[in-house]
């Protein structure tokens, strides 16, 4: 009888192990869907060219002293649009930084905060933020970014 429990003990051990070894460091993400759009931009251009669609350049913004490139992806901007921004930052640091943007205006109102997705393949920031609706005039991008010692800055770039 004790045989027969050290063995069942013994393969669930193995089969334990087994299932766990499937498990590759690539399936571990910081940020929900962040495996998805880190693995579409591999997919698109392994060399960190293309993130998948057209993406049009806002040229540079200032963001307190930090000076950011910045390109917008999805078109013109619409009431209650999806709209896609990249940015990217004057220095890397593998993701340690966190980049929020929203559409609309400095105080937020209506608008809604999107967090960034590092992008290692590309070594910039994803943001996918949802335009309001109505859109108020004179709308831009509004980014935040705060650096890994909890200092934030706020600015803006033009919006298509």
């Amino acid at each position: 009888m004790k045989s027969i429990s050290h063995i069942t003990i013994l393969a669930s051990f193995a089969l334990s192990c087994a299932a766990l070894s499937g498990c590759s460091k690539g399936d571990e993400t910081s940020a929900p869907g962040a495996s998805e759009s880190v693995a579409s931009h591999a997919e698109a251009d392994p060399s960190g060219g293309d993130h998948g669609h057209a993406e049009t350049p806002l040229g540079t913004a200032q963001i307190g002293e930090i000076t950011i490139v910045c390109a917008q992806g999805h078109g013109e901007v619409g009431p209650g649009k999806e709209m896609h921004l990249v940015v990217k930052l004057p220095y890397s640091d593998n993701g340690a930084t966190i980049v929020r943007a929203w559409v609309g205006s400095d105080d937020r109102m209506g608008s809604r905060v999107a967090k960034g997705v590092y992008a290692s393949s590309h070594d910039d920031y994803d943001v996918h933020a949802e335009a309001p609706d109505p859109l108020p005039e004179g709308s831009t991008w509004w980014i935040e970014i705060e650096k890994p010692d909890g200092s934030k800055q706020v600015g803006s770039c033009r919006i298509l």
